[in-house]
């Protein structure tokens, strides 16, 4: 292999290395900030703050869904109460809560 001569001054090789030594050192301490354990805390908490914020919003348009489609079954497209559906039931609500309040009546007495 051919070499090349070097043709910078020794002031010029000298502003080189001060150069690359300071970059050097800029990620030596880029380094040691990422691997400190309060950044490896952190990032980890952030983590798991996203992954729950996600499965919350997946969670809420699921339920806005379920919502969505119980409601069409008891209003109609106008807004108004779909009689024929929600008297029923209200009269099956009505005899659960009856059913359990009688009940736990006789068994305190």
């Amino acid at each position: 292999m051919a070499e090349t001569a070097d043709t910078r001054t020794p002031a010029q090789i000298e502003a080189d290395i001060k150069r690359r030594r300071e970059v050097l050192a800029e990620t030596l301490d880029e380094i040691g900030v990422r691997v400190h354990p309060q950044t490896i805390i952190g990032d980890a908490k952030a983590k798991v703050v996203a992954n729950i914020d996600h499965t919350v919003g997946r969670a809420y348009v699921q339920v806005n869904r379920v919502v969505s489609e119980v409601r069409t079954q008891f209003v109609d497209e106008e807004g108004s109460l779909r009689v024929e559906r929600v008297v029923p039931v209200a009269l099956l609500a009505v005899g659960v809560v009856g059913l359990l309040a009688f009940s736990g009546k006789r068994r305190k007495g």
